[in-house]
């Protein structure tokens, strides 16, 4: 039975531009319109356009909003002063990652979750589930918002030729409300390819509409269009955990590196906090998620097995090509002992390459 794939707002401005559709997480979506290759550099040099309209939307609303989104996320939301968004993640009982999502404070009393599109309705129905003592309305409004992402060293100076104003006082993960040609715009300057950016929420059927009039306005400036491909290939370069590979229910925070999102301090009790503190003071974890380059152009597919010497220590969690520096690259989750080793390698269909450990981005030295 063919899978009915759901479109978003932008999918004729799409058709028009050439793009090549993939199916992802139940969604029609862009994966490149010319190469992936000149995609991610024309991102990483320029700017980048791209349609993430599959995200899910959650408004969280009412006296102890701020107080139920402390108890499931492992930051510090309550806190959050309206304009402000931080990244988190929402965890089980037994401290297994459900999702990573960024809470943005848009009131007092009132809050949007950007969730994850895999994990969009499961994360709902967790969510409705543990409202249940608290005096909050949770509405879904996935439906509701455009999202697009405007990504790239030259992103502000675009935003600033479509919308007629300075962008540089807004910080990273603080958002401003602004109208673009009449349509109602939340911008975010958050991201998730490693470059200075903004994301930009607006109407669903005015989505279309905006994406052209920031293309029409960026050409001239170096804006192109990109696609799943590219975003994919360069959160891998900046070391950006991707939900399903570097955190999952198998991969927890501490595994992924990811501690600096717990807050351990905050007044509020939350979701997870006693197996990851117990799995914290019993010294810490035995695997550890790590990057790494291979010098070679093959890439290791999730799975692929990493040895030392002849011992099996670990396997590949995601898997791509670098255009920035021309080789392979990827993560794996590998035996915490081995995390500073220079001696390992991966298996490529029978033929073991010896990777390189580097923190990320890896593309810059």
């Amino acid at each position: 039975m063919t899978e009915t794939l759901s479109k978003t707002p932008l999918h004729e401005f799409h058709e028009r531009h050439g793009a090549r559709f993939v199916p992802f997480a139940g969604w029609q979506m862009p994966v490149q319109y010319t190469s992936i290759i000149e995609e991610h550099k024309g991102v990483r040099e320029q700017a980048g356009l791209f349609d993430v309209s599959h995200m899910g939307e959650v408004l969280v609303r009412g006296s102890q909003a701020g107080m139920f989104l402390d108890y499931i996320m492992t930051n510090a939301i309550s806190n959050l002063k309206p304009g402000k968004a931080v990244y988190s993640l929402m965890c089980n009982e037994n401290g297994e990652v459900i999702d990573d999502v960024i809470v943005t404070c848009l009131n007092i009393a009132e809050y949007m979750v950007c969730l994850n599109a895999s994990n969009a309705q499961k994360d709902i129905i967790w969510m409705l589930d543990q409202s249940v003592s608290f005096d909050c309305l949770i509405k879904d409004v996935s439906l509701e918002y455009a999202l697009l992402a405007l990504q790239g060293p030259k992103a502000q100076a675009i935003l600033e030729a479509v919308t007629s104003k300075e962008w540089k006082h807004l910080k990273r993960f603080h958002v401003e409300k602004v109208e673009i040609d009449g349509i109602e715009v939340l911008v975010s300057r958050t991201g998730y390819t490693g470059e200075d950016g903004f994301e930009l929420y607006c109407p669903w059927d005015e989505g279309g509409m905006l994406a052209e009039l920031i293309y029409e306005k960026g050409k001239s400036l170096g804006l192109i269009l990109a696609g799943l491909g590219a975003r994919d290939s360069l959160r891998l370069e900046a070391g950006y955990p991707l939900y399903g590979h570097e955190i999952s229910e198998t991969v927890g925070p501490l595994e992924a590196g990811l501690e600096w999102v717990i807050k351990w301090g905050k007044k509020n009790d939350f979701i997870g906090r006693m197996a990851l503190e117990t799995q914290n003071l019993n010294a810490g974890v035995t695997q550890t998620v790590v990057f790494y380059i291979l010098d070679d152009r093959r890439i290791a597919r999730e799975g692929a097995e990493v040895f030392s010497g002849d011992e099996l220590v670990g396997r590949v969690l995601s898997g791509s090509f670098s255009p920035m520096i021309g080789k392979a690259i990827g993560s794996a989750l590998i035996k915490k002992a081995y995390a500073a080793s220079q001696d390992l390698c991966v298996d490529i269909r029978g033929t073991r390459l010896p990777l390189q450990i580097k923190k990320p981005p890896l593309h810059k030295s």
